[in-house]
């Protein structure tokens, strides 16, 4: 695991050969994505990819979250300051672009919150398994911003654009059985089913054709990336949001708790 010191914001562990378990944990924030978490997400795919003792990787959220999104904070942050706009503006592309090329398998588990930047990862996984309980909502244009750190590229693929333009414009939340029913998810399962079958099936991935299974993933893929234009202009626009009056309101009205107030 000596690779892995360079993320010590992600919660690393092997629950079976071969098989690499990722927990996103903020405690007391719904697994909310910091700043150096964000980084660390971003990047964690490359070292993946060459550790030879992964063959597929697990993602779950700790203390029956999967992720609240992008701490408020950060999302502060990157509307004032220029140089952490274009930092996490490149590491919201890399995020994108370094889970669908790891070469691994990726299989999510998805329960409680599952928005922004983890939620990202959760739909973007090989195989994603949601259970009841599960809340998965993109929230960007509620808190004043274009829908765009992974919406744009897969949401379409996955549940069609008349979905997803409802979903997206709308924020209208999806719990794991209307995921599953619309394509959204692979899977839903009881919540106490929910590790168990996530470890079932990567055990299973880690025991079959390495070289069948890493090229089948690379050839599907490719329906991802054709999608990356779409997913960089969505990105852009994004982070022109950001600049904007819009996401000062809607921050203000996520820690109020109450609808925002758009001019």
């Amino acid at each position: 695991m000596d690779a892995y010191a360079a993320y010590p914001s992600l919660v690393l562990d092997r629950p079976a050969p071969g098989v690499l378990r990722l927990t996103l944990r903020a405690p007391g924030k719904l697994n909310a994505v910091g700043g150096a978490m964000h980084g660390e997400l971003a990047a964690v795919w490359k070292t993946i990819a060459a550790d030879d003792e992964t063959r597929v990787v697990i993602v779950r959220g700790a203390d029956g979250a999967f992720s609240a999104g992008g701490d408020l904070d950060l999302v502060l942050e990157i509307a004032t300051d220029v140089e952490t706009r274009l930092r996490v503006f490149h590491e919201a592309r890399d995020l994108v672009y370094n889970v669908i090329d790891c070469p691994k398998p990726i299989v999510s588990a998805i329960t409680g919150p599952a928005v922004g930047a983890g939620l990202a990862v959760g739909l973007l996984a090989d195989i994603s398994i949601a259970t009841p309980a599960a809340r998965i909502v993109d929230g960007h244009t509620k808190l004043g911003v274009a829908a765009g750190d992974h919406a744009a590229i897969v949401w379409p693929l996955l549940c069609g654009l008349a979905k997803a333009k409802y979903h997206l414009l709308l924020c209208e939340p999806v719990d794991g059985v209307e995921a599953e029913r619309i394509g959204l998810v692979s899977l839903c399962v009881d919540e106490d089913e929910l590790e168990a079958r996530a470890l079932e099936i990567a055990t299973r991935l880690a025991a079959g054709s390495q070289h069948a299974i890493r090229h089948t993933k690379l050839a599907l893929n490719n329906w991802l990336r054709a999608a990356g234009p779409a997913f960089d202009a969505s990105l852009a626009l994004e982070f022109l949001d950001m600049t904007g009056p819009d996401v000062h309101e809607g921050v203000a009205a996520v820690r109020e708790k109450r609808p925002p107030r758009f001019r």
